[in-house]
């Protein structure tokens, strides 16, 4: 006979709705609402001067390559995605072949975080340009010039 796990269970159901939300394009991140796994839980920093719009997200425990980032019109998207192992007991020897293991609990799954930060300002698509480092991940997005953007016309 098997015992449940009754704490288990419910972080399973959390996750899973954090993942139906994701799916629908929706967001749990509006204040007050809980942090559940697997929901939009970037935390951003929007940063702007008289030349450009700086963006500096947490994204701590993911590698470069892990990360996606685009540029649409007005806005900006952040995505990253890896999947977690988590190995709880294993019995055998650390010498042994994968045949000779049996695990007694083992856990994977995937971990994606997503946000959409809009823009306020346009901005210039040439000159953007991202680093990441030590989990935080920084956007520099130049301000498009007035001149590229329109010309002026006189009323009269």
């Amino acid at each position: 006979m098997t015992r449940r796990d009754p704490f288990s269970e419910i972080e399973e159901l959390l996750e899973r709705m954090g993942r139906e939300f994701e799916e629908l394009g929706g967001t749990l991140d509006t204040p007050g609402a809980p942090g559940l796994p697997g929901a939009r839980n970037v935390k951003v920093d929007v940063i702007e001067d008289d030349e450009s719009i700086t963006v500096v997200a947490d994204l701590p425990g993911f590698e470069e390559g892990d990360i996606d980032v685009e540029l649409r019109e007005d806005a900006l998207s952040i995505a990253a995605a890896r999947e977690e192992e988590n190995e709880v007991e294993s019995a055998g020897d650390d010498d042994a072949d994968d045949s000779d293991v049996r695990y007694h609990r083992r856990e994977r799954r995937s971990r994606s975080v997503s946000r959409r930060i809009p823009l306020a300002e346009p901005v210039e698509r040439d000159g953007a340009s991202a680093s990441y480092e030590n989990g935080v991940l920084t956007v520099t997005l130049p301000k498009r010039s007035e001149s590229s953007d329109g010309h002026s016309i006189d009323v009269s």
